[in-house]
């Protein structure tokens, strides 16, 4: 087989859950598969070194205005140019006229359920290209990939597709993302001038990350303690932290307890998620949750939401909150703090529960797809 990969933003700098899910299979399947042949469709961007070409797997950058001319017009040009006999989009959309079989990884449906249209300008018009496209692009697919039960129940009640038509293949976590020594981690504590003893959060200003319920959440129990410890905010939204913080009058005192530190590279994470003495991701809707694994991995215990996918993905290894109620946030931060054992036990039930999870086993199964798909 000669099988496209789209992974248009993969080479961006600053890459997000789908580039991360995009890269890790795309590691996976050149590690592992050398029978058949591979090409993958990249735009042209700064962080060009995170994969190289092999004997059977080429990189073809695409270079376009706009990503609908990219998507639309571009790509299925070098499909038809490579002599492409199966194409794999990875990130929600794919060309609606391509003359070969497409496979659709469709990680959520939330651009689909939101209307009001919020974000930026940016956002709004992928949102909006999105809503458009995909009803018609589920017509055409072999195949549509996504990354938990939840998720594939929520794509069927919503879009009437025949269950058939999907297939669970859940994410991993990187191999990097594992207990580390003391030693390794000073410097990054140093560079980011991180407390002994924190609570971390990767916050966002997407309202489904919930980040103004999380820190009110985390005000709530920190008002509430005598020794509260810091709250340390990773991500690039500061203003919108400051902003908020502002808007609530604190005492100093508490004030002071809430630390931004900006956007942390990827290849540093699982040394902030080591240093960090519990993590919160109290998202509202999400499709798989990452990030809870990836703290999971080096042994930090979570903190994250009993809704939408993340019970799914936690099992029984972390505090589960309603994130809609910063009473109940609060409630499991106190929990994890002042119950010693069951804080133990959190960590303890993390680092068994991600060996449930393993790219090796996911690009395992979608290889398997490539095959049915070209033989039925």
């Amino acid at each position: 087989m000669r099988i496209g990969i789209e992974a248009q933003r993969l080479f961006r700098e600053k890459k997000h859950g789908l580039e991360i899910v995009a890269l890790e299979i795309i590691r996976c399947l050149q590690r592992m598969d050398t029978e058949n042949e591979y090409v993958i469709f990249v735009r042209k961007d700064v962080d060009n070194k995170c994969i190289s070409e092999t004997s059977n797997f080429k990189i073809c950058e695409i270079e376009a205005s706009s990503f609908p001319e990219w998507e639309q017009i571009k790509l299925p040009r070098a499909v038809r140019r490579e002599k492409i006999d199966l194409l794999h989009c990875t990130a929600n959309t794919a060309p609606l006229f391509v003359s070969v079989p497409v496979i659709l990884t469709l990680h959520d449906i939330i651009f689909m359920e939101k209307t009001d249209f919020s974000g930026s300008n940016y956002q709004n018009f992928g949102n909006l290209y999105r809503r458009l496209l995909l009803p018609r692009i589920l017509k055409k697919v072999k195949k549509v990939i996504t990354v938990s039960e939840f998720e594939k129940n929520t794509i069927i009640s919503h879009l009437k597709v025949d269950p058939n038509l999907l297939e669970v293949v859940y994410n991993a976590v990187d191999t990097s993302f594992k207990k580390m020594d003391r030693a390794e981690l000073a410097p990054i504590q140093q560079k980011y001038q991180l407390p002994d003893k924190f609570i971390l959060f990767f916050g966002s200003s997407a309202e489904k990350k919930n980040s103004e319920a999380t820190v009110k959440g985390y005000l709530e129990y920190a008002k509430k303690t005598e020794h509260p410890i810091p709250l340390v905010i990773a991500g690039g939204f500061e203003v919108q932290v400051k902003e908020m913080l502002d808007s609530l009058q604190l005492a100093p005192k508490i004030r002071a307890l809430v630390i931004t530190v900006g956007y942390i590279a990827f290849h540093t994470q699982p040394a902030i998620y080591n240093l960090a003495h519990l993590f919160l991701y109290t998202s509202k809707r999400e499709s798989f949750g990452m990030p809870i694994l990836e703290a999971m991995a080096c042994g930090t215990p979570v903190i994250t939401s009993n809704t939408s996918s993340m019970p799914e993905i936690a099992g029984d290894a972390a505090h589960l909150a309603d994130p809609f109620d910063i009473i109940s946030i609060a409630a499991g931060i106190e929990k994890m703090m002042n119950d010693q054992d069951y804080y133990h036990a959190c960590a303890e039930r993390g680092l068994n529960r991600i060996a449930s999870f393993n790219w090796e086993n996911s690009a395992r199964q979608i290889i398997g797809l490539y095959k049915d798909t070209l033989l039925t």
